[in-house]
């Protein structure tokens, strides 16, 4: 079993402990705000009302050496800072960090962070892609170069299998699933079988390959 640290819980760092929780895993939350913690005693393994850019605190809740720190402490830039070098301090192996801007990223990643997670740029960036494509249902942008798209099965490509249409050759992208909507089954592309009207695809590739597939029709 993995234990996690939760540092900060507004709404993400809320929403994670409990995911996390229900996952099975080892959970220690911790914020200074009591009304928080005391709610959300019974989603976590433990929660402590404290200020985690201690590291004492942080030892007293138990996450010395845990295996991830998740740190999400809204826009408090100097909370953010100092929990990271807490968790640091106290041998986390793996620190992660919700920012609140670009240059927030990039101290973080300065001071050692793990990964830095940047939820109002990501889902602006995938909500942008979705109403600018017509075809495009879910988009989800890892990085500037890659994304993963789902579409629906153009009309000229119903009947047809992954074979006939050769898309990492034409496009440059790859077919990673196949959603079956009549049956709601995600399954492995079998590159021999026919796609059908009703079928998605899950797509995967860079931004600008994945765009050209709204022009198919």
């Amino acid at each position: 079993m993995n234990r996690y640290v939760v540092v900060g819980l507004g709404h993400f760092g809320s929403f994670m402990a409990k995911r996390l929780y229900e996952l099975g895993n080892e959970v220690i939350a911790v914020d200074a705000d009591v009304n928080r913690v005391d709610a959300h005693g019974p989603f976590v393994t433990r929660a402590l009302a404290g200020d985690a850019t201690k590291k004492e605190v942080l030892v007293e809740a138990g996450a010395e050496e845990a295996d991830v720190a998740i740190i999400s402490t809204g826009d408090n830039l100097g909370a953010s800072v100092l929990s990271l070098l807490a968790c640091r301090d106290i041998k986390v192996k793996a620190t992660y960090v919700k920012v609140q801007s670009i240059e927030h990223a990039r101290i973080a990643d300065a001071l050692g962070a793990t990964d830095t997670v940047f939820p109002e740029m990501q889902a602006a960036t995938n909500l942008a892609q979705r109403i600018t494509s017509g075809r495009l249902l879910h988009y989800t942008a890892y990085g500037e170069q890659f994304g993963i798209q789902e579409m629906a099965v153009p009309d000229s490509w119903a009947g047809k299998t992954l074979q006939d249409l050769r898309l990492p050759a034409e496009y440059q992208i790859q077919v990673v699933a196949v959603h079956d909507n009549l049956r709601d089954v995600i399954t492995i592309p079998v590159p021999a079988k026919p796609l059908t009207p009703s079928d998605t695809l899950l797509i995967a590739g860079a931004p600008e390959r994945l765009e050209t597939l709204t022009k198919v029709r």
